[in-house]
């Protein structure tokens, strides 16, 4: 109970300043190690020290899912933003946008995935229908293309990000590029039927953490 108080009460302003230095902290450092690098080492980037962090953040998992929960905001806000673009450029300027905070996030975006901020996650697909739709009414996007289909491509790039590493940074780029091309293309083949919301969700739930009672509603990134 005193942690999920600590969680609602307003901050003194040092707690908050305290916050943002951790929070930014653990985000260079989550990116540099992975979520394998310790909570001693975040606050000592944070230049505070491991109580502070651990008054916070009763644990890792806590302080991760905190992370991936910012993130999600701030591509719901990247998404909004994006719809506000004419000729229907939006979902081409959106990817890019995941592309470049699938980078910043390399070592935890997976976390995305079993994330518990399920309304946060319905509302960022809602936001990337409504891009598509915008897509294709303005003849950018192939009419067959669905949200799944989308949603596979999120997958793909997450994985070139976390394959390319440190050693080609920027893959993904390109990768996009050749996948947009295809999005655009009206003759592409498709072997079977787009991945559906209902199985996304399903595919999601496979991959909540078991040890994260929080983790039960699912997002897909």
């Amino acid at each position: 109970m005193a942690a999920a108080d600590s969680q609602t009460r307003p901050l003194r302003r040092d707690a908050v300043r305290n916050h943002q230095l951790v929070m930014a902290a653990a985000r260079e450092v989550l990116a540099e190690f992975g979520t394998d690098a310790s909570m001693e080492l975040i606050a000592s980037r944070a230049g505070v020290g491991v109580g502070t962090v651990y008054r916070r953040f009763p644990n890792k998992q806590a302080l991760v899912d905190e992370i991936a929960g910012e993130m999600l905001r701030e591509l719901v806000v990247e998404a909004r933003n994006a719809l506000e673009l004419p000729d229907g450029a939006g979902l081409d300027t959106f990817m890019r946008v995941v592309g470049r905070s699938l980078s910043a996030h390399r070592g935890y975006a997976d976390k995305l995935v079993g994330h518990s901020k399920a309304a946060c996650v319905e509302q960022l697909r809602d936001l990337i229908t409504d891009l598509l739709v915008r897509a294709q009414e303005a003849g950018r996007v192939a009419p067959g293309v669905e949200l799944g289909d989308v949603m596979a491509l999120f997958w793909g790039l997450r994985g070139v990000v976390e394959t390319s590493g440190e050693v080609v940074p920027d893959a993904w780029q390109r990768y996009l590029d050749i996948h947009l091309a295809g999005l655009r293309s009206p003759g592409t083949p498709a072997s079977g039927p787009a991945v559906s919301r209902a199985q996304l969700e399903q595919i999601n739930g496979t991959h909540s953490d078991p040890e994260d009672g929080a983790a039960r509603a699912v997002a897909a990134k």
